[in-house]
């Protein structure tokens, strides 16, 4: 079936324009309430959003639309994505949401939904609520309607229960540690958290203004974090995004470490612990051939997915592996979260900066990436990969990085394009490939 609103996280768009309006967000609620409305006990849902200025009116739809079909609603105010997944679970919600755009700017809003589980709903239940968005709605009866209430103390749920999946041996006393919000979802409880565990924290992109979410900031542009660890002369950067779902990290030198090498680092401490399913980890085709090679080396396995947290999830829990993520910093450990999380995993880094008394310069570069080049390449219309031109160049290029390197192809799910990367020892013969399939498919475009 042809998704009409969903895609791999959710739903996500410009505000107020289709599908990010107030209408269709009221009409989500009321689709997705009548989904989860199982049973005779008295249904919730709860509604958790990033900083945005349009979290307001998205929320405001989500609630009358969750109350008119006949659920409560328990509102969090700005809290991680991951948060509001645990507080589905321990609150016992038939339902929650969370109104975030993750690492996009401002002007996005999205609308993510997770089920009684915490899980991330299946494929089959965004279906059968795209369905119920068409369908006519029943409204509650007058005396069955929703009633909605704020949980204050969401944030310190959220904070005491991070904290428990640090060991609980270990301080970070001494440990001078910068950490950048996003002026996101986590612009509170990661600061927090971070102090209550003994560190001296250094916290930037704490000061949103419903405008500056992801400005120049948080995991997708860490040139400031860089800059103030170095200047700081702290041991440590954690850079989060929007939500707080993901995390990217900078040495005390001020060099980047991406997610490849984070669960490079997780995997392999937690096999030596004793702690690792599946001996190996889960990932994306996007991950750096360097991370598989450097997991071969210690005895361990690189499993593959499609692009997307969501795909990484469902081979972790029906493989059994229990740690998985992608290379952008999403890092799903499931022994603690049923989603990703970026201040568990930083403090999964934090706890092996502390019992290694290793620089984080030294501890968190395992593996030297080989070099990779992605490029897009925009078409007018139809199918280029089916071309038998574009088909040779994808088989030529195959062909020479065997042994050497890899090729992965895939059209974009929400523009018309192609996404070309290639990555091999041989950083010219990639750069050569990867625009040799690019002209093919511009010519047939």
């Amino acid at each position: 079936m042809t998704r009409k609103f969903f895609g791999t996280d959710g739903i996500r768009g410009r505000t107020n324009v289709t599908p990010m309006t107030a209408e269709i967000a009221m009409k989500v609620g009321q689709a997705a309430g009548s989904y989860f409305l199982r049973g005779s006990h008295r249904h919730r849902v709860v509604i958790g959003k990033d900083t945005r200025l349009s979290g307001y009116m998205m929320e405001s739809a989500l609630v009358a639309g969750f109350t008119s079909v006949g659920m409560d609603v328990i509102q969090f105010g700005p809290i991680p994505t991951p948060a509001v997944a645990m507080l589905t679970s321990s609150m016992r919600a038939d339902l929650g949401v969370m109104i975030s755009a993750s690492h996009n700017p401002y002007e996005d809003n999205g609308i993510k939904l997770f089920g009684p589980d915490g899980y991330k709903l299946s494929d089959e239940a965004e279906a059968e609520i795209e369905r119920l968005l068409d369908a006519a709605t029943t409204l509650a009866q007058a005396p069955d309607i929703g009633r909605a209430r704020r949980v204050e103390d969401a944030r310190g749920r959220y904070i005491h229960f991070a904290k428990s999946t640090f060991p609980e041996d270990l301080r970070l006393d001494g440990l001078k540690v910068v950490i950048d919000c996003a002026n996101g979802a986590a612009y509170q409880v990661a600061p927090s958290a971070l102090w209550e565990l003994g560190a001296e924290v250094i916290a930037i992109g704490v000061t949103p203004d419903g405008r500056n979410i992801n400005a120049g900031c948080g995991s997708t542009a860490p040139a400031l974090l860089q800059e103030t660890v170095v200047a700081s002369g702290a041991h440590i950067g954690i850079a989060l995004d929007g939500d707080a779902d993901r995390l990217i990290v900078v040495d005390e030198t001020g060099r980047i470490v991406d997610g490849d090498q984070l669960m490079a680092l997780i995997g392999t401490s937690w096999a030596r612990h004793g702690m690792l399913q599946g001996n190996g980890i889960v990932a994306t085709v996007m991950s750096n051939l360097g991370l598989e090679r450097y997991l071969q080396g210690q005895g361990l396995s690189l499993e593959r997915t499609s692009v997307g947290d969501r795909y990484v999830l469902e081979k972790m829990r029906k493989s059994g592996f229990n740690v998985g993520g992608e290379q952008s910093g999403h890092i799903i450990l499931s022994d603690h979260a049923t989603t990703g999380d970026g201040l568990i995993a930083a403090l999964q880094v934090l706890a092996e900066l502390v019992t290694t008394g290793k620089p984080a310069s030294e501890l968190l570069h395992l593996f030297d990436p080989v070099p990779q080049l992605l490029k897009n390449v925009r078409f007018a219309g139809g199918k280029p990969l089916d071309d038998a031109h574009v088909r040779a160049a994808i088989a030529e290029a195959e062909a020479k990085l065997v042994g050497k390197g890899r090729l992965v192809i895939r059209p974009s799910g929400t523009e018309p394009l192609i996404r070309v990367m290639a990555e091999g020892d041989d950083s010219a013969q990639v750069t050569r490939l990867v625009d040799m399939i690019c002209d093919a498919v511009r010519a047939v475009g």
